[in-house]
């Protein structure tokens, strides 16, 4: 049984059609959530689910689709501190969803084999797993962290990046609108935003790794092919074979992000010594957290107990 009535699509201005809707629906059901600023939560689209999916294709296939604010969610960190999420109303989510629909398979297709967050058949484990060879390959790692990174994108760079991918007009124009949509505070207050894509939202991992393909993963693997990383979303994981290398690699990835408009968090980015039982120099840093795993030397006994 259709959701919708069975409508021509002739005379509309943006190619989307409620099949579309109704698949993103479905995932954004799936994946739970709460509600934004609307106070609309996930129960309260479904009981009216016919009138409010109609709506939100209609607006969007007509161009006169806009987002509301997104509801800021302040929660603390595991590491410490607190970080602010921008949580897009359930039917932004929808939208958000369609386009993510659009766009994700033509850039799964160039993105980089050791890019392992929010993608499809990639997870966590198997970049944990990834590091864990390699740092019985490689003796030096760069533990790499971008300072505020999901607040600090650049949105021309990112658009600049969406443009190689799409040239669906209606795609960049929503796309556009997602990213000035204003943060709306605890207090109500609306706070402008003219960088970054809010950590909440259904569209900005993908964004998120659509800017880090070109600012770093491509440019990895054409200015230093031979060496080996792990990146999963911000965090980063980089593999060299000596110091020297590691302290020029780190330079280098430095000036590459400075001139992404990013910058490398000189307070948590470290190098990093993987001694082993056969690695004997001395190095003040041989440990580090990688998605929640602590990497350090192990100890070997000898059968001689020693």
């Amino acid at each position: 049984m259709e959701l919708f009535e069975t409508k021509q699509t002739k005379g509309r201005t943006v190619p989307i059609t409620q099949s579309q809707v109704l698949t993103a629906w479905r995932k954004v059901l799936s994946a739970g959530g709460s509600g934004g600023v609307d106070g609309k939560s996930l129960s309260d689209v479904a009981h009216n689910l016919h009138d409010e999916l109609y709506t939100l294709w209609n607006r969007m296939s007509s161009g006169s689709y806009f987002p509301k604010p997104v509801k800021a969610a302040i929660i603390p960190k595991d590491s410490g501190g607190q970080r602010c999420l921008g949580i897009p109303t359930i039917l932004d989510r929808v939208a958000q969803q369609v386009v993510k629909d659009v766009l994700e398979p033509g850039m799964e297709s160039v993105f980089h084999p050791d890019s392992y967050g929010y993608r499809p058949a990639k997870n966590a484990h198997q970049a944990v797993e990834q590091c864990s060879q390699r740092c019985s390959e490689w003796a030096w790692v760069i533990d790499l962290d971008i300072k505020g990174f999901f607040d600090n994108i650049d949105h021309e760079l990112l658009l600049k990046a969406l443009q190689k991918h799409t040239d669906a007009q209606w795609v960049l124009l929503y796309l556009k609108r997602w990213l000035e949509s204003p943060m709306q505070m605890p207090d109500g207050s609306l706070q402008q935003r003219k960088r970054g894509t809010p950590q909440g939202g259904v569209i900005s991992p993908l964004l998120a790794n659509l800017f880090l393909h070109y600012a770093l993963d491509k440019w990895m693997a054409v200015t230093l092919p031979e060496i080996r990383f792990e990146r999963y979303a911000d965090d980063i994981v980089v593999h060299c074979r000596s110091e020297q290398e590691a302290v020029h690699v780190l330079a280098a990835i430095k000036n590459r992000l400075q001139s992404c408009k990013l910058e490398v968090n000189e307070q948590k980015t470290k190098i990093v010594y993987c001694k082993r039982h056969n690695r004997p120099q001395k190095y003040p840093v041989v440990s580090f957290h990688f998605l929640g795993f602590y990497f350090k030397p192990r100890k070997v006994k000898w059968r001689d107990g020693k």
